[in-house]
Parts: structure tokens; C-alpha cells; sequence
């Protein structure tokens, strides 16, 4: 019960700062810091909150924006995550976390949402491998509509901290 309060009060307060948040580029968001794993019986404490703050991506017209909150746990590789945006130029299509990239560059998608449509919530698990690119900064979430197929808005994921 402690660890879903912890989330919700998480998830709120990254929400309500980052929507009102706006990027001008890639390095607006800053880097991530690998994280050491601890102890399993400490999963609370090890959880990693990350965050991205959506804004329109190099070559796009758009005054859209968004945010993303994100929990990952390293002893379960569980990822859960929570994207909010406004101001599309049209209704989502589709929305994913693609990677491994650096800032400003294009990568596959990793996780494909099952549902674009706004709020996106939902839970994944990661290998190590992409665990490992998570909390080095090199992934993004990107919010695709028809007006703007490779993406209208995207954030590279970064620590929340």
C-alpha cells in the first residue's frame, strides 16, 4: 500500500510540473544516471522515478506538449508509466518508447502502448539490456499522429530527481 501511495503521489506531482513544462531541444532535458541495483527486499527505495517532458520534435509545427511519469524497478525490470498531452494536431495514432538513442536522434520502437489515446498508462517489462539504456538516458517517448506520422511530440526519459 505504502509503494502505491508513494507512486500516486509521484506520478501527480511529475504530471502537474511537467505539463506546464516546455522544451526548446533535446538537451532541455538533461542526462540520466545509471542507477545500482540493491537488495530485492528493498524495491521501494531502488525504484527509479523518471520522467520526459513532450514537446514537438526538430521540423515539426505544432504547439503540442506533454509529460510522461515513469517507475522502473531494477530487481523486476517492471516498467510503469503514465503519459499526458494536450494540443495535437489531431487525435494520437500511435505512441511508443523507442531506443536506444541520444538526444535528437531516432531509434525503433522498444514499447509500443497498447492505446494512444490521452491518458496513456500501463506497465511493460524490460530485459537488462534495455534496463540498461533506460537509466542511461537513451530512451524517449514519442506521441505519433496522422498530420505528423514519425512523431509531433517526443522527451528523452531522464531522472526525475
Amino acid at each position: 500500500m505504502k509503494r502505491y501511495w508513494v507512486a500516486l503521489v509521484f506520478f501527480s506531482s511529475v504530471l502537474a510540473v511537467g505539463c506546464g513544462e516546455t522544451a526548446t531541444g533535446p538537451e532541455a532535458n538533461g542526462a540520466s544516471p545509471a542507477g545500482a541495483p540493491v537488495e530485492a527486499a528493498e524495491t521501494l527505495a531502488e525504484a527509479h522515478a523518471l520522467r520526459a517532458v513532450l514537446a514537438p520534435g526538430e521540423g515539426v509545427d505544432s504547439t503540442a506538449n506533454g509529460a510522461a511519469a515513469i517507475l522502473f524497478t531494477p530487481s523486476t525490470g517492471l516498467l510503469e508509466y503514465t503519459v499526458t498531452y494536450s494540443g495535437l494536431s489531431g487525435p494520437a495514432v500511435a505512441a511508443h518508447i523507442h531506443g536506444p538513442a541520444d538526444p535528437g536522434a531516432d531509434a525503433p520502437p522498444v514499447i509500443t502502448f497498447s492505446d494512444a489515446a490521452h491518458p496513456i498508462s500501463g506497465t511493460a517489462t524490460l530485459t537488462e539490456a534495455q534496463a540498461a539504456d533506460l537509466l542511461a538516458g537513451r530512451y524517449y517517448v514519442n506521441v505519433h499522429t496522422a498530420a505528423n506520422p514519425g512523431g509531433e511530440i517526443r522527451g528523452h526519459i531522464v531522472s526525475a530527481q
